[in-house]
């Protein structure tokens, strides 16, 4: 375990997007944690969504993390990085860790979480907890009883459940176990995404208020 993991001091509401024009969308309406996930783009691209999604989280005090691009992150002199599986066992840890970089890792089995803790993570992410509509996955829903297991393997680690969470399910899913919830498709396919996330900032809200304390 990371020195830093042993409370998180993340926002319960964790909202994954695709672009920098989501972030500069939302962002600005109480979004306090954020996921960069960029597709199919150019270097010159990626590079700057990176630069405007971190100029609008700094401008509105959130904190940004970026998905996958580890060299542009360290470049970026971004904060925090999430890491799937693949490019975990592509990337230069050591290198990672060098600058200060936070890192955040997805599982989805067993030898995932435990590959996932031998990196020394700063929180866990489970998925697809319940059906999820982004795209298709090879793994089964992981249902809420394995949040409760990977709660209790790993203690003290923040654990981010993501995959098909809506703003209704959330305390079925922090009573599991999940300290943080990713959300995507609830808010960006939603016809009123900033309404939405006013919806998710509220019902966060106990979550908060606890860890504020």
């Amino acid at each position: 375990m990371s020195a830093g993991a042993m409370r998180t001091a993340l926002d319960p509401f964790y909202l994954v997007v695709d672009d920098a024009d989501w972030v500069e969308r939302l962002v600005p309406h109480g979004v306090k944690l954020v996921q960069l996930r960029c597709k199919e783009m150019s270097e010159s691209q990626l590079r700057d969504n990176i630069r405007r999604a971190k100029a609008c989280c700094i401008a509105h005090d959130c904190t940004l993390v970026v998905n996958d691009y580890w060299r542009l992150a360290i470049e970026e002199e971004c904060a925090w990085l999430h890491l799937g599986q693949e490019d975990l066992a592509a990337a230069n840890l050591p290198e990672i860790r060098a600058v200060g970089l936070k890192l955040g890792i997805s599982t989805h089995d067993k030898a995932e979480l435990a590959a996932a803790l031998v990196a020394e993570p700063d929180y866990v992410a489970l998925g697809p907890v319940w059906e999820t509509k982004l795209k298709k996955m090879p793994w089964r829903p992981q249902g809420l009883e394995r949040l409760g297991q990977w709660k209790e393997r790993i203690g003290d680690l923040p654990l981010v459940g993501i995959g098909g969470v809506t703003a209704e399910r959330l305390p079925q899913l922090f009573t599991a176990g999940a300290d943080i919830a990713a959300v995507v498709t609830d808010i960006t396919r939603h016809e009123n995404p900033e309404g939405r996330t006013a919806a998710w900032i509220a019902q966060t809200k106990e979550q908060r208020l606890s860890f504020r304390g």
